[in-house]
């Protein structure tokens, strides 16, 4: 154990420098967890191996992981003999070099500590043909095999696991193997890694961590496959190019199935059964029948008897209110148990979008994708985005109760929330930002100040509308006009709607804003987005060129930074307020009471009932004639991609595979938001041309640009 001096430790202390490789290949071990614990000098004193030492809880001084050179150094420690810890492989003597060392610190010094793993791993090769004969020399079309080999294999199985960038199958039985197809002639380099997982070795030390990684490569040579010759009729065709599953496609298939869930038409089947009396709804799948008991209960149960407005005669809209709340609860997370995976109908969802259906269930690689909460409780997992988050602030404990004054614990008053690591609400703002923009708020607006008796213009378009207290929606509006000192204001949602993604309404009431933080770059690199998905789709749809995912990927980088820079402030609590709020506006607007009041267009086929009396009431007032139909369209299908932007790790992804994946997987949705962007603004994204300006005008203004043309052509 080797000891320099060094002029970077703090005045009066030392250090140690932790190296952990491997003893037969030399690789070092990236992201490993390395613990220091205070020795007492009691147990010095006793000369018995440090290896058998079990320190206390409070002898605990810090714990940190390992670069890419399988080093880490710990700095500013004082004089005194240290317990250094490595939180893998069964850190037990039955693996040689993981166990437990001691170091004397001394002011000045940084101190050698070195982990020589006898794991000695080495990799082995086999080829086959189709005929499965083994061959030494490999050529293109030859199937290919490797196997990652290493000492306690067998005893390491359930903390180790191998990741390999083949386009592999991998082996049920062998989880060190896999297979893959030789796709072409020439090199070929496959890079592998083996995730050992992180234990907690002693008690004090922090609960679940990330996986440390020993990596390698797979090098070998192809050669050509001789030409056979062929004769008679031959039919040739064409295939897209082929593309390997990864485990982010797991999740961006829970966020299409939970937004699905919070659309209005499963919003208004649960209102349905709350209140009018109607069965439960029949044939649904597992995790959508779940979540609909779990709705109910946390409605009767949690909200109801806690939500108590200030003010009488408005028990209508107090439950309206409460039953809102636990459907947007329950439904917005995609961590959230039941998982929201249907096999059989995701499955077919892939296959549409000629995507690779992952083997085994789809919950099982959402579960593989999740990574385990750093000091969480065991077995809490989060997003890999999430759990990056958490590792830039490992001395803050993770909090496991809300503040309230039941927590019993002063220690438990300070900390990162668990749950909104283990299940983040996981809701766009731009959803409410375009069904603003299609004029849902200004209809309520219009129509609880008619409900109120106040005239809106010189000749009231709502003159009619007279609403007899014998009817429930009667009520349900006094409730809705009395909350609204309770309710987000036009200007708090237009300042986060600026914050989030630099968009602003237009209008008096929101006049000579002054935002503090605005994503004033977000448009244009969101519409950069979209238009480089357009000449990917062109290229993927051609058979004869492989599509170049690369610019999609850099293109996904920058949005994704831009959007996390603001998640802060109200990011957290208005976005899933404003979502209430507007479900039940969305709710009101569908009852049936509307139809005698709103003269609306019955044979147009809207799929929510709500959206006819928006586009009576736009018809009415001389607003823009855009139907709410594309409104609602940009707002589904914004949220969609948003959230797999927002929340995916792509800061760190360099491969173009994810990109190419995920332009596939969210096709429809990119496609359909283009549309519904022309069809409102005019403004076609889907420009296919390597010179074309990005447009990011304010949609806003282009909203007030043709209703002025619209009002000057009546």
């Amino acid at each position: 154990m080797a000891t320099h001096t060094s002029s970077q430790v703090p005045a009066g202390t030392g250090g140690i420098l932790v190296s952990v490789f491997d003893q037969g290949s030399k690789a070092p071990l990236e992201g490993a967890s390395v613990s220091v614990w205070l020795v007492p000098a009691a147990f010095k004193a006793t000369g018995s191996s440090y290896a058998t030492h079990q320190p206390a809880a409070a002898d605990f001084v810090a714990i940190r992981t390992t670069q890419r050179d399988g080093r880490v150094q710990f700095d500013g420690l004082d004089e005194a003999m240290h317990l250094v810890v490595l939180h893998h492989l069964l850190a037990d003597p039955m693996i040689a070099g993981t166990e437990p060392q001691g170091v004397e610190v001394r002011a000045g010094c940084v101190h050698d500590a070195c982990f020589e793993v006898e794991l000695n791993v080495r990799e082995s090769r086999t080829f086959e043909r189709d005929d499965c004969v083994k061959v030494d020399c490999p050529r293109d079309g030859d199937r290919f095999g490797t196997r990652i080999e290493f000492h306690h294999s067998d005893q390491l199985k359930g903390q180790t696991k191998l990741e390999t960038a083949l386009s592999a199958q991998r082996d049920a039985a062998d989880p060190f193997a896999s297979r893959g197809v030789i796709t072409h002639a020439g090199p070929h380099v496959y890079p592998w890694s083996l995730h050992m997982a992180y234990q907690q070795i002693f008690a004090g030390a922090p609960i679940g961590g990330a996986a440390a990684k020993l990596s390698g490569t797979t090098r070998f040579d192809a050669n050509e496959r001789t030409p056979q010759p062929v004769s008679g009729n031959l039919g040739v065709a064409l295939s897209r190019t082929s593309t390997v599953s990864t485990a982010d496609l797991s999740f961006w298939q829970g966020i299409l199935n939970s937004t699905e869930q919070m659309s209005f038409n499963n919003y208004l089947r649960f209102m349905n059964t709350l209140f009018c009396g109607e069965n439960d709804p029949p044939d649904l799948p597992e995790f959508e029948r779940e979540r609909f008991v779990q709705k109910r209960r946390t409605f009767r149960e949690e909200l109801r008897p806690k939500r108590l407005l200030p003010f009488t005669d408005s028990d209508a809209y107090r439950a309206v209110k409460a039953a809102t709340e636990a459907f947007v609860m329950v439904n917005c997370g995609v961590l959230a148990r039941p998982r929201p995976f249907n096999g059989e109908r995701d499955a077919a969802y892939l296959r549409r979008r000629d995507l690779p259906v992952p083997t085994g269930r789809i919950e099982d690689v959402f579960e593989d994708y999740l990574v385990q909460i750093l000091g969480g409780e065991d077995g809490d997992k989060t997003l890999p985005y999430l759990a990056v988050i958490r590792s830039k602030l490992p001395d803050i404990a993770i909090k496991l109760n809300p503040l309230d004054v039941d927590a019993g614990r002063v220690g438990q008053c300070h900390g990162i929330l668990q749950d909104k690591l283990a299940n983040p609400c996981l809701l766009e703002l731009i959803w409410s930002y375009w069904h603003e923009e299609g004029m849902l708020v200004q209809t309520m607006n219009s129509i609880s100040r008619r409900f109120q008796n106040v005239r809106s213009h010189e000749r009231d378009p709502l003159a009619n509308l007279e609403i007899d207290p014998l009817r429930p929606l009667n009520n349900v509006l006094w409730g809705f006009v009395q909350d609204e000192q309770h309710r987000l204001s036009i200007v708090r949602r237009n300042y986060e709607y600026d914050h989030h993604y630099g968009l602003r309404l237009e209008g008096k009431a929101v006049q000579r804003m002054q935002a503090a933080d605005s994503r004033s770059r977000f448009l244009e690199a969101f519409h950069n987005l979209l238009r480089l998905c357009t000449a990917f789709f062109k290229q993927d749809d051609d058979t004869t060129v492989k599509a170049d995912a690369f610019p999609v990927l850099n293109a996904l980088k920058e949005v994704h930074l831009i959007l996390s820079q603001g998640a802060h402030n109200q990011f957290g609590d208005l976005p899933s307020t404003a979502r209430i709020e507007m479900l039940m506006e969305q709710w009101m607007l569908a009852r049936p009471e509307f139809r005698e009041f709103l003269p609306t267009r019955i044979m147009t086929a809207y799929p929510e009932p709500w959206m006819d009396r928006v586009d009576a009431m736009k018809k009415l007032q001389g607003w823009t004639d855009a139907s709410v139909l594309h409104f609602r369209n940009l707002a589904i299908f914004g949220e969609q991609v948003l959230l797999s932007i927002r929340w995916g790790l792509w800061s760190d992804v360099q491969e173009p595979l994810q990109a190419f994946n995920w332009a596939r997987f969210f096709r429809p949705q990119i496609q359909g938001y283009s549309h519904a962007y022309r069809a409102v603004t005019g403004v076609d994204l889907a420009v296919d041309s390597a010179d074309a300006k990005v447009d990011a005008t304010l949609p806003s203004v282009l909203l007030q640009r043709r209703l002025a043309t619209q009002q000057r052509t009546a």
